[in-house]
């Protein structure tokens, strides 16, 4: 299972850029018992953007993927409940997929992204920030460009309904999942 990232233009000066998974990171925040964070991440992921300019990615469409049994919080017992139907089902849903809708400017460098979202067979929409960290040529002559994107979903309106309490009364985990994405592009020639 990838997470992938697709930004689509109808335009004809469109730049298509790839996700470069070795300088990537696709991670998300879980609180546990409401007084610590687990933190997580998808190993595996892949994703597109076209754009109508290397300076300002507004108007860009982004398509994302990750593949739901490459996710791992450090502990596999964990891991393997996660990718159970307790929660992802990797096995009937393997991935995770985000389609956008807008990619508006905001701010100099900031940008609003907003998309559907989909985990398991639920689709829904989300918004996410995104912060353009600019753009640089690499020791091979590759054009690149970072940006750090989050927000968060509800876990429970995307199908994913495990939940316990404590014998005290206190929740496990959170039903909010907080995103950090870490991504670096690279224009395609």
């Amino acid at each position: 299972m990838y997470l992938h990232l697709h930004f689509n233009l109808n335009q004809s000066n469109m730049a298509t850029w790839t996700i470069d998974p070795t300088h990537s990171e696709i991670a998300f925040k879980v609180k546990h018992l409401m007084i610590s964070t687990v933190t997580g991440k998808f190993e595996r992921f892949e994703g597109t953007v076209e754009t109508p300019s290397e300076e300002d990615f507004s108007g860009s469409k982004i398509n994302f993927s990750a593949a739901v049994d490459s996710i791992t919080t450090g502990m596999e017992m964990r891991d393997n409940h996660l990718k159970s139907d307790d929660f992802f089902n990797a096995e009937k849903y393997p991935m995770l997929d985000f389609v956008s809708t807008s990619f508006e400017k905001t701010g100099a460098e900031k940008y609003l992204m907003k998309g559907n979202m989909t985990i398991r067979d639920i689709t829904l929409p989300i918004a996410l920030v995104v912060q353009y960290s600019g753009s640089m040529v690499d020791f091979y002559g590759n054009q690149k460009a970072g940006f750090e994107i989050s927000g968060s979903i509800n876990r429970q309106e995307f199908g994913l309904k495990w939940n316990s309490t404590t014998e005290a009364g206190g929740i496990v985990a959170s039903d909010e999942v907080r995103l950090s994405l870490d991504i670096q592009l690279q224009k395609n020639s």
